[in-house]
Protein backbone atom coordinates (compact mmCIF):
# COMPACT_ATOMS: atom_id res chain seq x y z
CA UNK A 1 0.00 0.00 0.00
CA UNK A 2 1.46 3.39 -1.13
CA UNK A 3 -0.30 6.32 1.08
CA UNK A 4 -0.34 9.48 0.64
CA UNK A 5 -1.14 11.57 3.76
CA UNK A 6 -2.65 15.29 3.39
CA UNK A 7 -3.33 17.23 6.16
CA UNK A 8 -5.57 20.54 4.85
CA UNK A 9 -4.80 23.76 6.51
CA UNK A 10 -6.34 26.68 5.02
CA UNK A 11 -5.94 29.85 6.30
CA UNK A 12 -9.53 31.51 6.69
CA UNK A 13 -11.79 30.39 9.29
CA UNK A 14 -15.44 31.74 10.78
CA UNK A 15 -15.86 30.05 13.83
CA UNK A 16 -12.63 30.81 15.48
CA UNK A 17 -10.02 32.63 14.00
CA UNK A 18 -6.36 31.07 12.77
CA UNK A 19 -8.10 27.94 14.12
CA UNK A 20 -5.76 25.51 12.65
CA UNK A 21 -2.31 27.19 14.39
CA UNK A 22 -4.21 28.57 17.35
CA UNK A 23 -2.63 26.89 20.60
CA UNK A 24 -3.62 23.92 22.39
CA UNK A 25 -2.12 23.28 25.57
CA UNK A 26 1.03 25.73 24.08
CA UNK A 27 1.11 23.61 20.54
CA UNK A 28 -0.55 25.05 17.25
CA UNK A 29 -3.76 23.52 16.60
CA UNK A 30 -1.93 21.28 13.48
CA UNK A 31 1.08 20.01 15.06
CA UNK A 32 -1.20 17.72 16.54
CA UNK A 33 -2.36 15.81 13.68
CA UNK A 34 1.38 16.23 12.58
CA UNK A 35 2.29 14.70 15.53
CA UNK A 36 0.02 11.35 14.62
CA UNK A 37 0.54 11.74 11.30
CA UNK A 38 4.47 10.97 12.13
CA UNK A 39 3.68 8.19 14.79
CA UNK A 40 1.87 6.12 12.13
CA UNK A 41 5.07 6.99 9.36
CA UNK A 42 6.81 3.59 9.39
CA UNK A 43 2.89 2.67 7.27
CA UNK A 44 3.08 5.58 5.32
CA UNK A 45 4.84 7.02 2.40
CA UNK A 46 4.71 11.16 1.87
CA UNK A 47 3.31 13.15 4.14
CA UNK A 48 1.93 16.70 3.28
CA UNK A 49 -0.26 20.05 3.85
CA UNK A 50 -1.94 21.69 2.14
CA UNK A 51 -2.30 25.60 3.14
CA UNK A 52 -2.78 28.67 1.25
CA UNK A 53 -0.67 30.71 4.12
CA UNK A 54 3.25 30.85 4.27
CA UNK A 55 2.69 31.17 8.50
CA UNK A 56 1.19 27.88 8.50
CA UNK A 57 3.46 26.29 5.88
CA UNK A 58 7.13 27.57 8.27
CA UNK A 59 5.34 25.92 11.03
CA UNK A 60 4.62 22.83 8.97
CA UNK A 61 7.84 23.28 7.87
CA UNK A 62 9.35 22.92 11.19
CA UNK A 63 7.52 19.93 12.20
CA UNK A 64 9.38 17.91 9.57
CA UNK A 65 6.37 17.80 7.81
CA UNK A 66 6.43 18.56 3.90
CA UNK A 67 4.83 21.42 2.34
CA UNK A 68 5.01 21.18 -1.01
CA UNK A 69 2.93 23.89 -2.66
CA UNK A 70 0.96 26.43 -1.75
CA UNK A 71 -2.24 26.35 -2.41
CA UNK A 72 -4.21 28.37 -5.25
CA UNK A 73 -6.87 31.06 -4.10
CA UNK A 74 -9.34 29.19 -5.66
CA UNK A 75 -9.46 26.07 -3.13
CA UNK A 76 -8.47 28.43 -0.17
CA UNK A 77 -12.42 29.68 -0.33
CA UNK A 78 -15.08 29.21 2.29
CA UNK A 79 -17.12 27.49 -0.82
CA UNK A 80 -13.43 25.45 -2.01
CA UNK A 81 -14.70 21.84 -1.46
CA UNK A 82 -12.89 19.51 0.47
CA UNK A 83 -12.45 16.75 -2.43
CA UNK A 84 -11.21 19.62 -5.27
CA UNK A 85 -8.49 20.24 -2.40
CA UNK A 86 -7.14 16.64 -2.35
CA UNK A 87 -7.41 16.09 -5.92
CA UNK A 88 -5.45 19.21 -6.34
CA UNK A 89 -2.73 17.35 -3.57
CA UNK A 90 -2.78 14.41 -5.41
CA UNK A 91 -2.42 15.08 -8.52
CA UNK A 92 0.65 17.53 -7.70
CA UNK A 93 2.67 14.60 -5.96
CA UNK A 94 2.20 12.27 -8.44
CA UNK A 95 3.35 15.14 -11.13
CA UNK A 96 6.03 15.36 -8.93
CA UNK A 97 7.60 12.01 -8.09
CA UNK A 98 6.40 10.36 -11.12
CA UNK A 99 3.89 7.69 -9.80
CA UNK A 100 0.61 6.48 -8.81
CA UNK A 101 -0.63 6.45 -5.03
CA UNK A 102 -2.73 3.39 -3.80
CA UNK A 103 -4.35 5.26 -0.97
CA UNK A 104 -5.14 9.02 0.00
CA UNK A 105 -5.09 9.28 3.90
CA UNK A 106 -7.03 12.77 4.78
CA UNK A 107 -6.28 14.18 8.43
CA UNK A 108 -8.16 17.06 9.74
CA UNK A 109 -6.26 19.65 11.69
CA UNK A 110 -9.63 20.07 13.89
CA UNK A 111 -9.53 16.53 15.46
CA UNK A 112 -6.39 16.87 17.29
CA UNK A 113 -6.52 14.11 19.61
CA UNK A 114 -6.93 11.21 17.26
CA UNK A 115 -3.61 8.84 17.98
CA UNK A 116 -0.96 7.13 15.44
CA UNK A 117 -2.84 4.06 16.81
CA UNK A 118 -5.78 5.09 15.25
CA UNK A 119 -4.21 5.52 12.05
CA UNK A 120 -2.94 2.23 11.88
CA UNK A 121 -5.79 0.37 12.65
CA UNK A 122 -7.64 2.39 9.93
CA UNK A 123 -4.53 1.08 7.45
CA UNK A 124 -4.72 -2.37 8.59
CA UNK A 125 -8.47 -2.00 8.00
CA UNK A 126 -7.78 -1.09 4.33
CA UNK A 127 -5.44 -3.53 3.91
CA UNK A 128 -7.82 -6.51 4.88
CA UNK A 129 -10.74 -5.38 3.24
CA UNK A 130 -12.43 -4.76 -0.13
CA UNK A 131 -13.80 -1.47 0.95
CA UNK A 132 -13.51 1.85 -0.75
CA UNK A 133 -12.56 3.74 2.18
CA UNK A 134 -12.30 3.92 5.84
CA UNK A 135 -13.83 6.18 7.71
CA UNK A 136 -13.89 7.11 11.60
CA UNK A 137 -16.63 7.20 13.68
CA UNK A 138 -18.02 7.42 17.47
CA UNK A 139 -20.57 6.34 18.90
CA UNK A 140 -23.46 8.91 19.67
CA UNK A 141 -26.10 9.05 22.94
CA UNK A 142 -26.95 12.78 22.61
CA UNK A 143 -27.69 12.73 19.02
CA UNK A 144 -29.16 9.42 18.92
CA UNK A 145 -32.29 9.56 16.24
CA UNK A 146 -34.39 8.52 18.45
CA UNK A 147 -34.18 11.99 20.13
CA UNK A 148 -34.33 14.14 16.99
CA UNK A 149 -37.97 15.85 16.57
CA UNK A 150 -40.26 17.87 14.29
CA UNK A 151 -42.92 20.53 14.21
CA UNK A 152 -45.72 19.44 12.32
CA UNK A 153 -49.06 21.24 12.21
CA UNK A 154 -47.81 23.25 15.51
CA UNK A 155 -47.31 19.50 17.40
CA UNK A 156 -43.81 17.47 18.01
CA UNK A 157 -43.61 14.25 16.35
CA UNK A 158 -40.86 11.88 16.07
CA UNK A 159 -38.07 12.41 13.39
CA UNK A 160 -37.76 9.01 12.29
CA UNK A 161 -37.43 6.97 15.30
CA UNK A 162 -40.52 6.92 18.10
CA UNK A 163 -38.98 7.91 21.76
CA UNK A 164 -40.83 6.18 24.58
CA UNK A 165 -41.49 8.22 27.55
CA UNK A 166 -38.99 7.11 30.36
CA UNK A 167 -35.86 5.44 27.90
CA UNK A 168 -33.03 5.22 29.18
CA UNK A 169 -29.87 6.40 27.08
CA UNK A 170 -28.37 2.84 27.52
CA UNK A 171 -31.70 1.41 25.22
CA UNK A 172 -31.19 3.72 22.38
CA UNK A 173 -31.83 1.57 19.41
CA UNK A 174 -30.02 0.06 17.28
CA UNK A 175 -26.57 2.19 17.86
CA UNK A 176 -25.77 5.33 16.50
CA UNK A 177 -22.81 6.32 14.92
CA UNK A 178 -21.99 9.89 13.28
CA UNK A 179 -18.40 10.56 11.34
CA UNK A 180 -15.46 12.36 13.94
CA UNK A 181 -13.76 14.14 10.97
CA UNK A 182 -10.67 12.66 12.09
CA UNK A 183 -9.77 10.07 9.33
CA UNK A 184 -10.53 9.79 6.03
CA UNK A 185 -8.54 6.61 3.93
CA UNK A 186 -9.82 6.81 0.78
CA UNK A 187 -8.46 4.66 -2.31
CA UNK A 188 -6.98 6.39 -5.12
CA UNK A 189 -9.87 5.49 -8.28
CA UNK A 190 -12.29 6.32 -5.61
CA UNK A 191 -10.69 9.91 -5.34
CA UNK A 192 -9.93 10.63 -8.84
CA UNK A 193 -12.50 8.50 -10.87
CA UNK A 194 -15.69 9.34 -8.63
CA UNK A 195 -14.58 12.24 -6.72
CA UNK A 196 -15.68 11.04 -3.54
CA UNK A 197 -13.42 10.83 -0.08
CA UNK A 198 -16.12 7.88 0.74
CA UNK A 199 -17.22 5.65 -2.40
CA UNK A 200 -20.05 3.68 -1.60
CA UNK A 201 -18.51 0.32 0.48
CA UNK A 202 -17.54 2.30 3.51
CA UNK A 203 -15.74 0.51 6.85
CA UNK A 204 -16.22 2.55 9.95
CA UNK A 205 -13.17 2.37 12.59
CA UNK A 206 -14.70 2.84 15.83
CA UNK A 207 -13.12 5.86 17.89
CA UNK A 208 -14.08 6.55 21.69
CA UNK A 209 -15.35 10.05 22.41
CA UNK A 210 -12.54 11.65 24.13
CA UNK A 211 -10.42 11.27 20.95
CA UNK A 212 -13.24 12.27 18.91
CA UNK A 213 -13.42 15.70 19.77
CA UNK A 214 -13.91 18.44 16.38
CA UNK A 215 -13.18 21.76 16.81
CA UNK A 216 -15.54 23.62 14.70
CA UNK A 217 -16.71 26.19 17.86
CA UNK A 218 -14.98 28.38 20.47
CA UNK A 219 -17.07 26.22 22.80
CA UNK A 220 -15.35 23.14 21.18
CA UNK A 221 -12.07 24.61 21.51
CA UNK A 222 -12.82 25.25 25.75
CA UNK A 223 -14.11 21.53 25.81
CA UNK A 224 -10.60 20.44 24.18
CA UNK A 225 -8.73 22.64 26.36
CA UNK A 226 -10.63 21.46 29.90
CA UNK A 227 -10.10 17.99 28.42
CA UNK A 228 -6.27 18.20 28.50
CA UNK A 229 -6.55 19.65 32.42
CA UNK A 230 -8.17 17.32 33.62
CA UNK A 231 -5.65 14.64 31.97
CA UNK A 232 -9.17 12.44 29.99
CA UNK A 233 -7.18 11.67 26.97
CA UNK A 234 -5.87 8.13 28.37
Amino acid sequence: MRVLTIIPARSGSKGVKKKNIKLLDGVPLLNWTIQSALGASHKLDEIIVSTDSNEIAQIANNSAVEVPFIRPENLATDTAKSIDVILHALEFMESKLNLEYDWVLTLQPTTPFRSHIDIEQALDLAKNSDCDSVISVVRVYSHHPILMKRIENGKLIPFTTEEKEGTRRQDYTPPAFMRNGAIYLTKREVVVNEKSLWGKDIQPLEMPDNRSINIDSHIDYLIAESMLREKSLD
